[in-house]
């Protein structure tokens, strides 16, 4: 199994990925620093996200998403979507799955 951090996009509005997704990934130490950056690809998707090594501690993964939806010319009430996540085991791996339509969104620890 690889270890990282990864993430999926769909669009439950349009029953399909969420492709060009800027997607910004960031670890707490006495303040938010970069740890990646990534645009979803065509399945929606973000393989390589991790820029640093992967470690215990509070991580966030930052979806902009008036980007996003602003490209698709498409209104939507949340400009971004900002998921906090503990990583207790640096060892494994951390998939983070968005779900997302103009106004909501929700994720789970997939696999």
């Amino acid at each position: 199994m690889a270890v990282g951090i990864t993430t999926h996009v769909l669009d439950t509005s349009r029953g399909r990925p969420a492709a060009g997704v800027p997607v910004l990934l960031e670890v707490w130490e006495d303040g938010w620093k970069e740890a990646g950056r990534a645009l979803t690809d065509a399945d929606g998707r973000a393989k390589h996200l991790l820029e640093i090594p992967l470690r215990e501690g509070v991580w966030r993964i930052v979806f902009d998403l008036a980007a996003w939806f602003g490209a698709q010319g498409i209104e939507s009430f949340y400009p971004a979507a900002i998921l906090v996540f503990h990583v207790r085991d640096a060892g494994q791996h951390y998939h983070v799955p968005l779900l997302l339509s103009p106004f909501g969104y929700s994720t789970y620890r997939g696999s």
